[in-house]
């Protein structure tokens, strides 16, 4: 709404050269006024386009940011849980070979053994224990990277337990993943935002060299304040704006703008190609991970055997102490293996569900996209 309020005084041009004997009287014109902008060229649009594409990139960074922490927050509980796991083997084994210790010496004094058995069996045991300590210091580092994850000083935080053996996998975990599984990651979604306000940055560009349209229009009451006659009045203006002296400087922001759009376009084909080979690569490990589990608890089974046989020959004087230690060698070997297999296994599905923006239940399972911006369509292990 606009209300106008003036005082004139008319010249001799209009009133004749009486005018100057004329007192001075006041008008007014009251009304609404409208203006608009005619994007012809889309600029406005485009504008608009760029503004939305910016709000999508930081949507879809705050997304990335918090399916990063909160995957690393799970590895870093799997990556304790194994630790534990393995900690709580070499304690087993230490105490193994302090009873067979106990045994070698209760052997020596009846004179059955030498003393280099006895040096053998202390020596191994020593070694063992060696273990410990690294095993303890990456407890703490996995312990301390995870308070810093959950924002919490390590000296305010209390770790949290895990049993490795509480935690389950599926039986068979997917081999091929619909590709619109990958589509979901933050990440693409990131990449395409930028993609998108490049493109309306083009489009704003292109506009700003064509003419700029502006519409306006007024209608409402005119008359004197003194109590004279109004009448309704209306008025429309338009506006025209052009670029003239400008010309070089905005043909070279538009050629730059798509240069722009053309490096957008770049990565983000470069960052739905990394996804899939993420996702290929994830997929593979895990179908490692599975023969690796499966051949680790085969040895575990042929060395528990075998070092059961071994202890009951040693006891019956059949096999001597050397034999012993080999045999807990290779037990112990088998038993940190199955540890870290079962844990490296966990870690990839983990990574599996990042790999796919943090799920895999898609609706339309069996369903794949045929082309996400010239890459495969899926990710397959061969």
């Amino acid at each position: 709404m606009q209300r106008n309020h003036q005082q004139t005084r008319f010249g001799a041009t209009v009133l004749g050269p009486l005018a100057k004997d004329f007192p001075l009287f006041s008008a007014y014109a009251a009304g609404p006024e409208v203006s608009y902008d005619l994007d012809v060229f889309g600029g406005t649009r485009s504008r608009v386009a760029r503004a939305g594409a910016a709000a999508q990139y930081e949507s879809a960074e705050l997304g990335a940011v918090a399916l990063s922490v909160s995957g690393n927050v799970v590895i870093e509980l799997l990556e304790i849980a194994t630790v534990r796991a393995q900690i709580r083997v070499v304690e087993e084994i230490v105490a193994d070979d302090e009873h067979m210790l106990g045994l070698i010496r209760a052997a020596r004094e009846a004179g059955a053994v030498s003393a280099m058995d006895v040096l053998s069996a202390q020596s191994q045991a020593d070694h063992d224990r060696t273990l410990l300590p690294p095993l303890h210091q990456q407890l703490s580092a996995a312990q301390d990277a995870l308070a810093n994850l959950t924002g919490a000083a390590p000296a305010d935080w209390t770790p949290i337990e895990m049993d490795l053996d509480a935690i389950r996998l599926a039986e068979k975990l997917p081999m091929v993943l619909p590709s619109e599984l990958v589509r979901r990651r933050p990440d693409i979604d990131a990449a395409e935002a930028q993609l998108h306000a490049a493109s309306a940055a083009v489009g704003v560009a292109t506009a700003d060299m064509y003419p700029h349209f502006t519409l306006t229009a007024q209608v409402g009451e005119q008359g004197l304040l003194g109590g004279g006659p109004s009448e309704t009045a209306w008025n429309l203006l338009g506006g025209l704006t052009a670029p003239i002296f400008h010309g070089g400087a905005l043909t070279a922001q538009r050629r730059a703008a798509q240069d722009e759009y053309q490096a957008a376009l770049a990565t983000y084909q470069q960052t739905v190609l990394n996804a899939f080979s993420q996702v290929a690569n994830t997929l593979q490990s895990l179908a490692n991970d599975a023969d690796s589990l499966r051949t680790q608890r085969q040895a575990l089974d042929s060395a528990s055997a075998s070092l059961d046989l071994t202890r009951r020959g040693y006891a019956a004087g059949n096999a001597g102490y050397l034999q012993v230690l080999d045999a807990q060698r290779l037990h112990q070997q088998a038993q940190l293996g199955v540890v870290q297999a079962s844990g490296q296994r966990y870690v990839d599905a983990v990574k599996l569900l990042l790999a796919a923006g943090g799920r895999i239940d898609a609706p339309n399972r069996d369903r794949t996209l045929r082309q996400v911006s010239q890459v495969p369509n899926a990710a397959r292990i061969p």
